[in-house]
C-alpha cells in the first residue's frame, strides 16, 4: 500500500467533517486501520509503532519504542501539571491480513464509520492523539494541562504475554489510568472488569490399533472429555464466592478413526469476579489427575488477567470524569464489564482506573465492527476536557 493510498480520504469524509471532527483525525484513523496489524504480525507492528510514533514526535512528546518477540510497543511522554495521567491502548487486531478488501471494508456512511479494528480500538489511539494536539495549542497558547503518558502494546488481543512488566513500568507514578477500549453499549465508562485467564488442557495417551489391538492404547481424546467434565464440576462449585465464566474454545486431537488417539488438548476461557475465585478455581485445576492408567496431563496457564472489582479510587476517578464531561456538555456513567483487558492489571493494583474511553459503536471482534463518529468526537472532547487544568 502506497503512502497516497494510505492518506486518501473518501468524499464521504464530508458527512463526518459536519459532526465537527478535522480532516487529520479521520485521516488518521483510516491510515490506522489501513495498516492492518494481526496479533503476532511483527513487521506490521513496527509499521504501525513507527506511523504512531511520528505523530507524537510531530506535537513534541518524548517517543520510546520498546520491542518484544511480539512486535514492537510505544511508550509516551508529554510534559504538564503534576503526575502524568497513563492513556491504555494496543495496535493489534484480530483480524487477518486482507479483511480491508474482504469482508470488512472501510467505509463511513452518515455516522457509522466500518473497517477491521476501527473500533477495537484504533478509534482509542486516534482520541489520545487527536485530545494531546489540541493539548498543545493550549500550550502554545499559555494555558495548562496535566501531564500524559501513553503505553501502545502490541499484544493486547492475545493477552499481552509480552508486555506485562512494560505495563507495570508505565504505570509507576502516574495519578489515574484511562483506557481506551470500546464502552458499554449504552456509553457507560468500564469500572472494574472480570479477571481473564486461558488455560490449555492437554492429555498423552497411546496410540493403538482401534478394532486389533484396542486394550493396548489409552484414548487420549476420552480422558480428555472426561478432565473437561471435572472441570466444569471445579467452576460449578457452590462453595466458590462468585460465579465463573467457563467456555472450552477449541479443542484437538487424535488422527484416524481407526487408531487410538495418543494426544488430545483443549484451551479453556475463564472469568472470574474476584481473586479468591480465581484462586480456587486455578488451584483445582493444577490438582487434576488421570483417570486412566498411564495416562498424562499436563495445565498449563496460556494468559492472565487479574480481576479488577472497583474501588473507592476509581468511583473518585469517575465523579471527576462525569464533572469533565458535563463540561463539554455530555453526561457520563460507569459500572463494571465482563470482558478483559489491560486495565484488568492496572485496576487489580489499586490505581484509579476507568476504561472504555473508545467511541459507541458495536461489533467487536466481529464483521460488523463499527463506531460512531459523533462519538469519536465526543470523546476526544472529554479526554481534552479531563486533561485540562482550569
Amino acid at each position: 500500500m502506497t503512502n497516497g493510498q494510505q492518506y486518501e480520504v473518501c468524499e464521504r469524509l464530508d458527512e463526518a467533517m459536519s459532526k465537527g471532527l478535522g480532516w487529520s483525525v479521520l485521516q488518521r484513523l483510516r491510515a490506522l486501520v489501513e495498516l492492518e496489524t494481526p496479533s503476532r504480525d511483527v513487521e506490521a507492528s513496527v509499521a504501525i509503532t513507527r506511523l504512531l510514533g511520528s505523530w507524537w514526535d510531530e506535537i513534541g512528546a518524548k517517543v520510546e519504542v520498546v520491542p518484544t518477540q511480539f512486535g514492537h510497543n510505544l511508550l509516551v511522554e508529554v510534559s504538564g501539571e503534576g503526575d502524568p495521567v497513563l492513556l491504555v491502548g494496543h495496535s493489534d487486531t484480530v483480524w487477518p491480513v486482507g479483511t480491508l478488501t474482504g469482508d470488512v471494508p472501510w467505509s463511513i456512511e452518515g455516522d457509522v464509520l466500518r473497517g477491521p479494528g476501527a473500533y477495537d480500538m484504533k478509534s482509542g489511539l486516534v482520541i489520545m492523539l487527536a485530545a494531546a494536539t489540541r493539548l498543545k495549542r493550549l500550550r502554545e497558547a499559555g494555558g495548562s494541562h496535566r501531564g500524559i503518558r501513553v503505553v501502545v502494546v502490541c499484544d493486547e488481543e492475545i493477552g499481552s504475554p509480552s508486555t506485562r512488566e512494560l505495563m507495570l513500568r508505565a504505570a509507576e507514578g502516574v495519578s489515574a489510568v484511562l483506557g481506551f477500549e470500546s464502552p458499554h453499549p449504552d456509553a457507560a465508562l468500564k469500572v472494574g472488569r472480570r479477571g481473564s485467564t486461558r488455560v490449555r488442557l492437554a492429555v498423552t495417551g497411546r496410540a493403538a490399533h482401534a478394532a486389533l489391538d484396542p486394550e493396548s492404547g489409552i484414548s487420549a481424546i476420552d480422558e480428555l472429555v472426561d478432565q473437561l467434565q471435572k472441570v466444569r464440576g471445579i467452576v460449578a462449585d457452590p462453595a466458590l464466592g462468585t460465579e465463573v465464566l467457563c467456555n472450552v474454545g477449541t479443542i484437538s486431537g487424535g488422527g484416524r478413526a481407526n487408531v487410538v488417539p495418543a494426544y488430545a488438548e483443549a484451551e479453556i476461557g475463564l472469568r472470574f469476579l474476584d481473586t479468591a475465585t480465581e484462586t480456587a478455581v486455578l488451584d483445582g485445576l493444577k490438582q487434576l489427575t488421570p483417570i486412566r492408567d498411564g495416562a498424562a496431563l499436563d495445565v498449563e496457564i496460556l494468559s492472565s488477567r487479574p480481576a479488577w472489582a472497583p474501588h473507592e479510587a476509581d468511583n473518585a476517578l469517575l465523579t471527576d470524569l462525569r464533572e469533565a464531561a458535563t463540561a463539554v456538555g455530555q453526561e457520563l456513567d460507569g459500572r463494571p464489564a465482563a470482558g478483559a483487558g489491560d486495565t484488568n492489571l492496572l485496576g487489580s493494583l489499586g490505581l484509579p482506573t476507568a476504561d472504555g474511553l473508545g467511541p459507541s459503536g458495536g461489533g467487536a471482534h466481529a464483521v460488523s465492527e463499527h463506531l460512531s463518529v459523533e462519538s469519536l468526537g465526543q470523546r476526544i472532547d472529554l479526554l481534552e476536557s479531563y486533561l485540562t487544568v482550569r
